[in-house]
């Protein structure tokens, strides 16, 4: 009788296969983001949040792109530093504040997302409107799923 942990390959486990898949897409959109705007991929994606939701503090920003503290504090910084974003005191707490993107920031968001749409579109071209809608839901239901795992019961 064959092992089950020892006849599963790597490359047919579905958590590594969406990860790899992952790290592919992003890579090759952070390409195009560092050649043509100078953003990492951690600064695109604290930038979309922002762009989307508007002023939010580090804590909602990490919660949102799930990246580590660290990440989205570089991130926010070097946002700062290029004018792309800027930073008020919350009013609620006196001790965080709150990032949103400046003028500039928000220009450049506009000129993104047109990019980022049609990215999406060619990543998906051979996919029919139907294979992407289920996609979609697949995908939600799985972080869906990650978010109720208990790390103490697997």
């Amino acid at each position: 009788m064959t092992d089950p942990a020892t006849s599963t390959r790597l490359a047919d486990f579905l958590p590594y296969l969406l990860s790899v898949t992952s790290n592919a897409v992003s890579s090759r959109v952070a390409e195009v983001y560092r050649a043509r705007f100078g953003l990492r991929i951690a600064e695109w994606r604290v930038m979309a949040v922002l762009g989307d939701a508007g002023a939010l503090t580090q804590r909602d920003l990490t919660a949102a792109t799930l990246m580590d503290k660290v990440a989205v504090n570089r991130a926010c910084k070097e946002l700062e530093d290029r004018g792309l974003a800027a930073r008020t005191a919350n009013e609620r707490d006196g001790r965080s504040h709150h990032l949103e993107l400046t003028a500039d920031g928000r220009a450049m968001y506009g000129r993104i997302m047109p990019l980022a749409v049609e990215m999406e579109r060619q990543l998906f071209d051979a996919f029919s409107p139907e294979e992407r809608q289920t996609f979609r839901r697949l995908l939600e239901r799985l972080r869906a799923a990650a978010g109720d795992l208990d790390p103490d019961q697997t």
